[in-house]
């Protein structure tokens, strides 16, 4: 008997619920990511009380830790995701698992890392001067100090990046989200032994004049040891596996230069948005070198001047609720959008594309309303206990806050391309968006001093909603329309509830004092963290009952996989069943997803790298129980043959532009001719 074919999924309103395996990674994805961004932000408040949050100093460290993962995402981050990420995938399904493959890439990977590393560092001086406008000699000369700490930490990322994908493709995904736990730790630690042995900022201000070395260790020295650490914790995982790896040279016909050319599109967009990032973070440096000549000068106006460490804090936060809930949700649904692709089912491409950016809307619209009404709350909290500080945090996070949802969506419409199989076009919309970027930013430096830093926040968020208005021009050629009226139903709907849930938050600050300078949520660090507790809570309570009144039905959704674990009583199986018509059972795997390069000016985290940026693609040693029974790769994977032509969409007239890498040939281990693998030594 020839094995039963899974029903497809119906095309009625049930069809678009997050599947079983979509929503357990959804919830394990949201899960790791929650608890690193908690202790990110941990990390984000005893920097800003060891060093102050509107002090030159933190300006300078921010700068100058940004740096490492800028300069790797502009030179190999591209590579790594669209060349290398495939190549690991198709690798791992090898009979030797990909052991001698994967040892000539890691080879390959960690001598260019080294050198480009070792390049880096030693033109720190060359690197800051290009990076920063307007730094006096004794700001350059401690940014300097700081990037010779913090820019050995590029070789480390490209490393995590590397190994994440081995232990991906071979099912472990654990490892790569505890990580990033780790390197905060070791960072928070350091940022604790500062604090107890020079004193908090408030008590003891830091100043450029009183600095020294040691300082530079316990801050800088110990943001890269967390990063050394985070990659070091994935060695374990990957001895675990016990393929054998070991340095391995000789590259040719390994194929890296074919799947380049494939992907050169895919690594333009990324070097095009990189550049235009680095160009707007040198125009952020200019208040806080103005901010020093002020204080020299005697000139109380220097408290007053907001500088990138107040960007930094205000993106963090506003880039919550997209990384928590939107990020998990696009990711796992790029799988659905990829079958769809495959099929050549534009009305199931456009279906999972609204399902999405309705979903999601639920956490980011609230998110962005909450993140807008608590502006002040949040501001005195991670002020460093000074209160200017603050209000600049907040001023400049209630310009940030109401752009969240667009930049979500544009996250989630970017996946369509992805999934589409056309890197082309997000290539011209990133290249649109850079172009505005770059230019509206170079009209910014030549505001008052003052207002740069809200300007390029001002920026982020017009950024934002160009990508989405931008993004849905390409796609309504290639969809023919996006369901437009229920998704914007559903916004209507999620924007009264949200509003409603603002507007009670609002009389809840009103009553605790937020709205008064000598008022309770402005008295304290503490007394801001109390008001949040307590205010936050009562905007979801009415923000849940609105969702309720006004029959937002996404919110179940939304809500699946937590309530799955709550309702659950049994233990966790590895896998789902479902019933297929004639009452055969088949496997639903969890899945992986695949990540491409984003689209729009997103800011990247000080210190942070995102595992969920290099992950791979769904699990191809198992049946895909959404593939309808057919074979979906020479191995059940979910894409076609290497040898069977694209059946994908394409994109701006191209139906012939394959997925990054998927066509680059890849043989049996042991048989490439270019591989000395029987080869006798010579006596």
């Amino acid at each position: 008997m020839s094995p039963a074919k899974p029903a497809p999924v119906p095309s009625g309103p049930d069809s678009e619920a997050v599947q079983p395996g979509e929503a357990r990674s959804s919830a394990i994805m949201a899960a790791g990511t929650l608890i690193s961004r908690f202790l990110g932000f941990a990390k984000t408040w005893m920097l800003a009380a060891a060093l102050g949050l509107g002090s030159t100093v933190n300006d300078t460290f921010i700068n100058a830790n940004n740096l490492p993962n800028l300069i790797f995402l502009l030179v190999a981050g591209g590579v790594f995701n669209a060349v290398l990420v495939p190549q690991i995938i198709k690798a791992s399904k090898a009979p030797d698992r990909g052991a001698d493959y994967i040892s000539r890439l890691l080879t390959l990977a960690v001598l260019v890392l080294l050198v480009l590393t070792l390049l880096v560092t030693l033109l720190a001086p060359t690197v800051i001067q290009l990076t920063t406008q307007g730094y006096s000699p004794q700001q350059k000369a401690l940014a300097v100090s700081f990037a010779f700490w913090c820019l050995p930490q590029i070789f480390f990322y490209g490393l995590y990046a590397l190994l994440t994908q081995v232990l991906n493709a071979h099912g472990a995904f654990g490892p790569a989200m505890w990580a990033p736990i780790v390197n905060n730790v070791v960072a928070i630690a350091g940022l604790g032994m500062f604090i107890a042995i020079m004193g908090a900022n408030a008590a003891n201000p830091h100043t450029i004049d009183n600095w020294g070395s040691f300082q530079t260790f316990l801050v800088a020295g110990f943001s890269t040891i967390g990063v050394l650490t985070q990659t070091a914790v994935l060695l374990i995982p990957v001895f675990r596996l016990r393929l054998g790896l070991r340095p391995r040279f000789g590259w040719r016909g390994v194929g890296l230069g074919h799947a380049a050319k494939l992907s050169v599109w895919t690594l333009a967009t990324a070097a095009v948005g990189q550049l235009a990032f680095l160009y707007v973070m040198r125009i952020a440096t200019i208040p806080g070198a103005e901010r020093l000549r002020l204080q020299e000068a005697g000139d109380p106006a220097a408290s007053t001047m907001p500088g990138n460490a107040v960007l930094e804090v205000a993106s963090q936060l506003y880039l919550l609720p997209h990384s928590i809930i939107a990020l998990s949700l696009a990711t796992v649904l790029f799988n659905r959008m990829t079958r769809a692709s495959q099929d050549g089912d534009r009305a199931a491409l456009r279906r999972a594309l609204s399902h999405g950016l309705r979903t999601m809307a639920v956490a980011t619209v609230f998110g962005a309303l909450a993140l807008f009404a608590l502006a002040g709350p949040l501001g005195m909290f991670f002020s460093g206990d000074v209160r200017q500080d603050g209000v600049m945090l907040a001023q400049t996070l209630t310009i940030l806050a109401l752009s969240t949802p667009f930049m979500s969506a544009n996250f989630m419409m970017s996946r369509v391309f992805y999934a589409n199989e056309d890197a082309r076009t997000p290539f011209f919309i990133q290249l649109v968006l850079a172009f505005v970027n770059v230019v509206a930013a170079f009209a910014i430096q030549f505001l008052p001093f003052d207002q740069i830093i809200f300007g390029i926040a001002t920026l982020y968020t017009g950024g934002n909603i160009l990508s989405v208005i931008v993004s849905a021009f390409f796609l309504r050629r290639l969809l023919g329309h996006l369901d437009g009226p229920r998704i914007a139903s559903s916004y209507i709907r999620i924007g009264y509830a949200a509003l409603g849930s603002a507007l009670a938050g609002a009389v809840a600050l009103w009553l605790l004092g937020s709205y008064n300078p000598d008022g309770f949520a402005w008295s304290t660090r503490i007394a801001a963290l109390v008001t949040i507790v307590v205010v936050g809570p009562v905007m979801l309570a009415v923000y849940f009952l609105l969702l309720k009144i006004f029959r937002v039905t996404e919110l179940q959704d939304l809500l699946q996989p937590l309530l799955g674990r709550l309702r659950r009583r049994a233990p966790a199986e590895p896998a789902t069943t479902s019933r297929a018509e004639d009452g055969a059972q088949v496997r639903n795997v969890p899945e992986r997803a695949t990540v491409s390069v984003d689209t729009g000016l997103i800011p990247r985290i000080s210190g942070e790298f995102d595992a969920a940026s290099f992950r791979v693609g769904p699990d191809i040693r198992e049946q895909d129980s959404f593939a309808y029974g057919r074979p979906t790769g020479p191995e059940g994977g979910y894409l076609p043959a290497e040898d069977v032509p694209s059946t994908a969409l394409g994109g701006l007239g191209r139906g012939d532009v394959p997925l990054p890498g998927r066509r680059t040939y890849q043989g049996p281990a042991g048989h490439n001719p270019y591989f000395a693998f029987s080869r006798k030594k010579k006596k």
